[in-house]
């Protein structure tokens, strides 16, 4: 696959960053030839370590179509991080803006430029308790609905045994395994030209979830829990939870003064 115009500073993190990625992991990559060769396209990544945005990173340096990350706005503003944010063609979020499609207006930019924009649609590290990809929220849907343009679900599993999600030391021996797996565009063409509702969004993103989690079931060679892990609904259910046990407790110290 030839490689685009990568730039200074890409190729500067990238000597910065290859040689310790190498050193700590094995690698089994697979379906690089299902990343487009030319024009812009969204990758959809499950996220499980601190450790897999540089590993997954790796990965699609090679193929050379270098992914542009996601970052909140205001790291691009001041310093050698905002120049290296900057420099390497990071794609900021105005999570500031009150219009939702407006807060990824740099990344739909982007992938119209042709680049390749690759969004971690859980949003966070994963909480599910064995690690699979939880609910996502709808920013990559936006943004494929808005530019029509190909969507690889990547799934990715190994820098988690490395680094496990929230530990706060590596766990280097035996050396881990990362193994990634990119899929083929995911079919969004029922979604095209409709009205971007809350509830087509929601639809769209689901289906762009269910592709990362069976191509992850690939690499992992087990099923997925037939419910994906909501955040939103486990605190829900933990405040649920907290006040029934609180009322009795209320109840209890009511009757003592009476």
């Amino acid at each position: 696959m030839p490689r685009r115009r990568i730039g200074f500073w890409y190729r500067f993190a990238a000597v910065l960053c290859k040689p310790p990625l190498v050193v700590l992991l094995k690698r089994d990559w697979r379906g690089m030839e299902n990343i487009p060769a030319e024009g812009g396209f969204i990758t959809v990544v499950n996220h499980n370590s601190h450790v897999d945005p540089f590993a997954y990173a790796h990965y699609q340096y090679n193929t050379g179509r270098v992914p542009r990350f996601l970052a909140k706005s205001g790291l691009f503003k001041k310093g050698f991080v905002g120049a290296a944010m900057r420099g390497t063609g990071q794609i900021p979020v105005y999570r500031e803006s009150t219009d939702a499609l407006s807060a990824f207006r740099a990344a739909i930019d982007a992938v119209e430029r042709g680049e390749c924009v690759a969004f971690y649609p859980e949003g966070t590290l994963t909480r599910d308790p064995n690690g699979w990809p939880m609910t996502g929220k709808t920013g990559a849907a936006r943004v494929a609905l808005q530019t029509k343009c190909p969507v690889i679900p990547v799934a990715q599993w190994g820098a988690n045994e490395l680094l496990p999600p929230y530990a706060k030391k590596p766990n280097l021996l035996p050396r881990k395994t990362h193994h990634v797996l990119a899929g083929p565009p995911v079919d969004l063409d029922r979604f095209y030209d409709q009205e971007m509702t809350p509830e087509l969004l929601k639809e769209a993103t689901e289906v762009i979830m269910a592709a990362i989690t069976r191509h992850l079931e690939k690499i992992r060679g087990e099923r997925a829990p037939e419910t994906a892990y909501d955040p939103r609904r486990e605190r829900i259910e933990q405040r649920r939870k907290t006040r029934a046990q609180t009322q009795p407790k209320a109840g209890q110290e009511e009757g003592r003064s009476k």
